[in-house]
């Protein structure tokens, strides 16, 4: 399968923000247009862009949608959108309107049965947001901490039909620490399905430790403040994935 390297927009309040640790109150905003910032990722050569509606995460309902639509209209990429997503209806508003793929997450874990319809129903048009905290899912936000393992509840999905995973380690993401590789691998290869590492992505090094699990299942990687940063580039990040 390919490696795909997906950069990251997380929005709040209409800006694009990185929270650390998904800490709310930990917030640096890098650019007042997510429009812009996506359409600067579509031109560096991205064929997929992966957004955040952090304002919807938190208060459980659509807010940042409107430049989500748009990039999806105007920009001819793919884009994969999580955050405050919660009913058939917010799949089926973003789907009708050009997005590629659904994120569901907090759902998956209040209501598993309505995810694992949508899943059956919408297929791979819906990716599962596993988000995890000393491996137990954490959600609405990452403001709570279920009691159920990244590992199990995957497992539960991919039976169900989920074909791709979306994992992230909360510990690391925002911190430029590097991704938890391991348990991205063990994810890929416990549900036998394609897993997106998400969250603490801090060189082209960190990309190449990843890519090298490709063939255990680990399908991509979500970059967002080493790309703020300076780190490195979209086009070079492109081009470490296809190396």
């Amino acid at each position: 399968m390919k490696f795909t390297i997906y950069p990251a927009i997380d929005m709040r309040g209409g800006k694009c923000v990185r929270l650390l640790q998904g800490d709310y109150d930990k917030e640096t905003v890098y650019g007042d247009s997510p429009l812009e910032m996506a359409k600067k990722f579509a031109d560096e050569g991205a064929d997929w862009i992966h957004m955040v509606d952090l304002d919807g995460a938190r208060d459980g309902m659509r807010v940042n949608d409107q430049f989500v639509i748009q990039a999806a209209k105007d920009l001819g990429v793919n884009i994969q959108i999580g955050g405050g997503i919660r009913s058939e209806s917010d799949i089926t508003y973003y789907l009708e309107n050009g997005v590629t793929r659904v994120i569901i997450g907090s759902i998956a874990v209040s209501n598993p049965e309505f995810a694992e319809e949508m899943v059956r129903k919408y297929g791979s048009k819906i990716a599962i947001g596993l988000d995890a905290k000393n491996g137990f899912v954490a959600t609405h936000g990452w403001l709570n901490t279920s009691e159920v393992s990244a590992v199990k509840l995957g497992k539960r999905f991919a039976d169900a039909g989920a074909e791709t995973f979306i994992f992230t380690d909360i510990a690391t993401d925002g911190t430029l620490a590097g991704p938890n590789v391991e348990a991205t691998r063990q994810l890929a290869l416990e549900t036998g399905k394609s897993v997106i590492a998400s969250g603490g992505v801090s060189s082209l090094d960190d990309l190449a430790a990843l890519r090298k699990l490709n063939d255990d299942g680990v399908s991509g990687a979500i970059v967002g403040k080493a790309i703020y940063e300076g780190r490195f580039s979209v086009k070079t990040a492109l081009e470490a994935g296809n190396a």
